[in-house]
């Protein structure tokens, strides 16, 4: 039974993972389309509240089911497939921790512009477009972990 409940928990942590960070990356994307200072602080408000939320328990609780799984089923941690799986994790969290980072100074920076009725300035911009970018290799990354996980190469 407590194989099913890990299990569970472990599944679930790696859909809110996934799931999370396209939903986030999509509305800050439609977010900064609208080129709108008062949506995208409104909007980064939200993103950042369920990163913390969502994305942040997922995290805390991915290491704590696997490894609790790896030693319930008797899998070593040095197995191919998990140790690739905990470096591209890692990998994933380099690129997470300074995201949520950028997503806290987007949603400040557009909140005050929208207060002083200015457009979203330049370093919006360079913020922006950097967090766009760190958002492939983590995303990727995961999808790594995920296939992984499903096919268990030897």
């Amino acid at each position: 039974m407590i194989y099913f409940v890990l299990k569970f928990l472990h599944i679930i942590g790696a859909t809110v993972l996934l799931g999370t960070g396209a939903g986030i990356a999509f509305f800050m994307l439609v977010a900064h389309r609208s080129g709108n200072a008062t949506t995208v602080g409104a909007v980064a408000r939200i993103v950042v509240i369920a990163d913390f939320v969502f994305t942040t328990t997922a995290v805390i609780i991915q290491p704590i089911t696997g490894v609790a799984l790896a030693w319930n089923i008797g899998y070593s941690l040095w197995e191919r497939w998990i140790f690739w799986s905990i470096v591209l994790y890692l990998f994933t969290g380099a690129f997470w921790l300074p995201v949520v980072w950028m997503q806290m100074e987007m949603r400040n920076i557009a909140t005050e512009a929208a207060a002083k009725g200015e457009p979203l300035p330049a370093r919006y911009h360079r913020l922006f477009w950097t967090w766009f970018y760190f958002g492939f290799p983590a995303f990727a990354a995961v999808l790594g972990i995920i296939w992984l996980m499903i096919t268990r190469p030897v």
